[in-house]
């Protein structure tokens, strides 16, 4: 029998095995995939509950936001909490965002010098440096915001959005740095920074020229991470500005306060101060996940 024969009736055989019953190509069953749909659809229902409650009641009257009406559809759809919301918010929002933009690009670009350096420009010590850095993520707000504010009060920095900049970038270097460590580290082959190093680019060359045009997928990352963090913050907003001068949380929560509370107000304020991130994550994601992933594998 010939190669061509042997090939012919082994294909054969093949065709004739019969199937497993139920077995899908990816090697799954129908039930354990249906199963799988099953507990994503719960898990889908279980994270769209509470948007749909403060979707719902965002439209609603304050005479149709009882405890009782609170699953039900509005009787009267209104957008005048959409309004009463984004006047009260518009200025905090203005302030948020001249405070996480700059705080986010400033943190991210300190992570990622250190990161290079840590990663493929040894020094002595280089090791307990980053161990120090590193330190600094497990640290607790409440356990440095007296000290914080006492230390900005001496060094007469202006209490409002140049303070909580500031704050906000001493506390994201460390993780920042960390992202752009294990990117370095994976990523860039040490061949291109040996090679910049023959032809004789020093240090800050070799970052600027070489390191910085292919770190956009580290910087989508922490830009992401640390415009969400600065965004969302209200401990350090408390402590470190005040009212007149604060973050959009402070005016969400100044919205959400009194003896009174509007709910219908306070849901679509928080519909409002939750646009920019998601924003922010729907321009930036694509690449959010290729930038974890890439510095996933060395640490």
């Amino acid at each position: 029998m010939s190669a061509a024969d042997a090939t012919g009736s082994a294909a054969a055989a093949i065709r004739r095995t019969p199937k497993s019953r139920g077995v899908i190509a990816d090697g799954s069953t129908r039930r354990s995939r249906t199963v799988r749909y099953i507990l994503l659809l719960l898990f889908l229902l279980f994270v769209l509950t509470p948007v749909y409650v403060v979707v719902i009641t965002s439209f609603k009257t304050s005479q149709d936001t009882t405890a009782a009406a609170q699953w039900s559809l509005p009787q009267t759809w209104t957008i005048e909490p959409w309004q009463k919301a984004w006047t009260v918010l518009q200025p905090y929002m203005i302030r948020s965002l001249t405070l996480a933009v700059p705080a986010a690009i400033i943190a991210s670009l300190i992570g990622s010098a250190n990161g290079f350096v840590l990663a493929r420009w040894r020094f002595p010590g280089a090791n307990l440096v980053f161990a120090f850095i590193l330190f600094g993520m497990f640290i607790p707000y409440q356990a440095v915001m007296l000290p914080l504010r006492t230390t900005f009060t001496a060094l007469d920095v202006t209490r409002g959005v140049p303070t909580l900049i500031l704050a906000h970038c001493i506390y994201g270097i460390p993780i920042c740095t960390l992202i752009f460590r294990n990117y370095y580290a994976t990523v860039i082959p040490t061949e291109i920074i040996e090679s910049a190093r023959v032809d004789g680019a020093g240090l800050i060359q070799t970052y600027l020229r070489i390191i910085l045009p292919v770190s956009i997928s580290g910087f989508v990352v922490t830009l992401i991470w640390q415009f969400t963090s600065v965004w969302n913050d209200f401990l350090f907003a408390l402590f470190l500005t005040q009212q007149n001068n604060g973050p959009v949380t402070l005016g969400l929560a100044a919205l959400s306060g009194g003896q009174k509370v509007d709910y219908a107000a306070s849901m679509a304020g928080a519909l409002i101060t939750s646009f920019p991130t998601l924003l922010v994550y729907i321009l930036l994601g694509r690449w959010f996940i290729g930038g974890l992933m890439a510095g996933a594998l060395k640490g």
